[in-house]
């Protein structure tokens, strides 16, 4: 024997598939705006490449990096 009758269950039944669609719903529109978010800011990466700003100025980093040691 069920722990409710079939009548009664049914209503829970439903309860908890609207419940199920809601967050589905919910985490669709998180995604969304996420999404719309990181297009905007690739967006405005692009421009910027787009322009060429020029990088600042080292701090000498690159010397070490590209294997350069003491310069005489």
């Amino acid at each position: 024997m069920p722990a409710l009758p079939l009548d009664e269950a049914g209503k829970y039944v439903a309860g908890a598939y609207v419940v199920f669609l809601a967050l589905i719903l919910v985490y669709v529109a998180i995604m969304a705006a996420k999404l719309q978010r990181i297009d905007r800011e690739l967006g405005e990466l692009a421009e910027i490449a787009e322009r060429g700003v020029p990088r600042p100025a080292g701090n000498g980093a690159e010397g070490e990096a590209s294997g350069g040691g003491v310069h005489v």
